[in-house]
């Protein structure tokens, strides 16, 4: 079944609001990040190669390189599918990150499909595909489905921001902050949003494109 999806601005505001009611904590970051964005995206094979390049990069490297990708017109399953290994690694791609994108150009994923699947089913098929995690899967559900209800709890920003706002001796691990998250029920999607926001706020960059 598929849940809540995040439609607009609303979504976003009615999930921090609640959340800042359940945790004193989320209502101090909300007052220091202001109106959280909506982050959502077409969705599509772009997306999904876009969160590939900004697998363990920082925000401004993964920038850099989508953009020569598109400068190159490499960001679209058929000319990604079609160009030499050396066309992608020019634009700054490793050769593990050269060969998950030909592979997720070749996957033939119906993109369109994953929109009436439920959560665990939308991860289990991007999974399938070499180079996608959880991590990736997770990316793409929330901010290309616009599910409400995912997290991503592998995120170094998260984890990090988390440990921030919640005063912890250290980073959460994945697990532990995915038992944290599940506090955060239905709207673990805002939580991520606020959480990426606070990290902004606290760092003074960003956590995620």
């Amino acid at each position: 079944m598929v849940g809540r999806i995040i439609e607009g601005p609303d979504c976003v505001a009615e999930g921090a609001a609640w959340l800042a009611a359940r945790e004193p904590r989320f209502a101090h970051a909300l007052d220091l990040t202001g109106p959280l964005p909506l982050r959502r995206r077409a969705g599509g094979f772009a997306d999904l190669m876009g969160a590939i390049v900004s697998q363990q990069v920082s925000v401004a490297s993964a920038n850099a390189i989508w953009g020569r990708l598109g400068a190159a017109g490499l960001t679209e399953a058929p000319a990604v599918a079609a160009a030499t290994p050396e066309a992608l690694r020019a634009c700054g791609l490793s050769r593990q990150k050269t060969r998950y994108a030909q592979a997720l150009a070749q996957a033939g994923i119906d993109f369109d499909a994953l929109r009436s699947l439920p959560d665990e089913d939308v991860v289990a098929v991007l999974v399938a595909v070499p180079g996608i995690g959880r991590w990736t899967a997770e990316i793409y559900a929330m901010f290309s489905l616009g599910r409400a209800d995912v997290f991503a709890p592998a995120d170094l920003a998260l984890q990090e921001s988390a440990r921030l706002l919640f005063a912890l001796d250290q980073r959460p691990t994945e697990r532990a902050l995915r038992a944290m998250a599940a506090d955060w029920s239905p709207w673990r999607a805002v939580a991520a949003r606020l959480l990426w926001a606070y990290y902004h706020v606290a760092k003074d960059r960003e956590g995620i494109r």
